[in-house]
């Protein structure tokens, strides 16, 4: 494809992108948001849906079920990701958030096994499904918007938000947990209380939905409309032309979604099930530390923009290779100070992958297959990777017994994964690849 006039930049005003920011964050939220109270009330999930109940059976069946929806996600980026790369990026956002918020509200309405007995875990599995295939498409979009109006000087501090959202999605999902569980006894939780949270993901999804409507679509695409050069099959394209940054892309979310999976959606069941602290308890540190790395993702996305994205995503590598198994031995202590300073030594090595990941993966790809190469590669990586996590370090801690073995996964996943870091070009204060150089109405050329 004709590559464009680099001569030209392209100049975006500041409110744009902060709208633009907004909307995709937004969306972010709303997706984290439900996987967060998936993962905060999984023992109420297991009661409620499988015949084992709370036991260890049912919430292995609950963490599976979760894993499960995760087999249709790269079938949602093999199909919604090229379809962007098509028809625009804004549409095929707007159709995800719909989706994803909806399945959330009909989850929150689903009978119990005591009432339709295997019909209901049937139900969840097929709910899951649909959520899944709908997330396929959500974050290499969302990602692929931020990125495409961000100005190149500051687009690691912008694409940031997008995890902010995410963690605010699990801020928010934990916060309302935890408020659920001091104002209602546990009975209530249990037979009703815990369905609150997934019936207010239909309204946040509105929202999204409402902020999607208000924007256009990215300079970028708009320009590849402009001058008929958007690929009339970009999946094919992707697919036998940028198989090499598809693959790095594979590498990179390997043990970034092993991380983010085990130390976000893993760990309030492991302080539970695995440590024995109570619910609430185990909440309110899950709570603190996302709330510290909300505070600090911001900056460590401007960082990036100021110091490099490859020094970040590095020494995060290295750290887990080196800290995780630590990281769990502390936290197996079963000490205050244990379990903080265990989780503090993930969170820290987390939000330097999270305050990068979002700006580093989207210039791995040309402008005209962005949108499906990002979803392709980071769904099959996430689907076998990171949405298996949570069941396999489940698994790994019944069969072995020790409690520290879930930093022995990370620590490998993080291994495998030098392959691809090594590979990666550094991307901060550069134009995106096969785009024009983008600026801020304000800062000139």
């Amino acid at each position: 494809m004709t590559r464009p006039d680099t001569a030209q930049p392209t100049v975006i005003d500041e409110p744009t992108v902060r709208k633009a920011v907004g909307a995709s964050a937004m969306g972010n939220l709303v997706e984290w948001f439900d996987y967060g109270i998936y993962s905060y009330v999984t023992v109420y999930i297991a009661a409620s849906f499988f015949p084992g109940g709370a036991s260890g059976a049912g919430v292995f069946f609950t963490l599976a079920t979760f894993a499960v929806a995760y087999l249709v996600r790269p079938f949602g980026g093999i199909v919604l990701g090229p379809l962007g790369d098509r028809i625009g990026r804004k549409k095929v956002l707007a159709l995800t958030i719909v989706t994803m918020s909806g399945a959330s509200f009909v989850l929150g309405l689903l009978p119990t096994f005591s009432v339709v007995g295997y019909l209901a875990p049937a139900l969840l599995v097929l709910v899951r499904l649909i959520q899944g295939f709908a997330t396929g498409g959500e974050y290499g979009g969302a990602a692929a918007f931020i990125a495409e109006y961000a100005p190149d000087k500051k687009r690691g501090f912008y694409c940031s938000f997008l995890e902010f959202g995410t963690t605010g999605g699990f801020v928010l999902a934990a916060a309302l947990v935890t408020a659920l569980e001091f104002g209602l006894s546990a009975d209530a939780m249990a037979a009703w209380g815990w369905r609150i949270p997934f019936l207010i993901a239909g309204p946040l999804g509105l929202v999204g939905l409402y902020l999607r409507s208000k924007l256009e679509d990215t300079p970028a695409f708009l320009a590849l409309e402009q001058k008929a050069e958007v690929s009339d099959s970009p999946l094919r394209e992707v697919i036998t032309r940028h198989w090499r940054p598809i693959l790095v892309c594979i590498g990179l979310v390997l043990f970034y979604n092993v991380a983010v999976y085990t130390v976000l959606f893993y760990m309030p069941t492991y302080l539970q099930t695995t440590l024995r602290l109570d619910s609430t308890t185990a909440l309110l540190y899950i709570l603190g530390m996302m709330l510290v790395i909300m505070i600090v993702i911001i900056p460590v996305g401007a960082l990036s923009d100021r110091i490099g994205r490859r020094p970040l995503i590095v020494t995060s590598c290295v750290g887990f290779i080196l800290l995780s198994y630590p990281a769990f031995l502390l936290l197996d202590t079963g000490t205050v100070g244990g379990t903080v300073g265990g989780l503090a030594i993930l969170a820290l090595l987390l939000v330097m992958l999270l305050g990068t990941m979002s700006a580093t993966l989207p210039a791995l790809f040309e402008t005209d297959v962005r949108y499906g190469g990002f979803s392709i590669g980071y769904n099959i990586s996430t689907s076998l990777f990171g949405g298996t996590a949570p069941a396999i370090l489940a698994f790994l801690v019944t069969a072995t017994g020790n409690n520290a073995i879930p930093g022995v996964y990370v620590a490998v996943a993080a291994l495998i994964s030098m392959v691809a870091v090594v590979k990666v070009r550094e991307s901060a204060r550069k134009p995106l690849p096969g785009s024009a150089p983008s600026v801020l109405a304000s800062s000139g050329p």
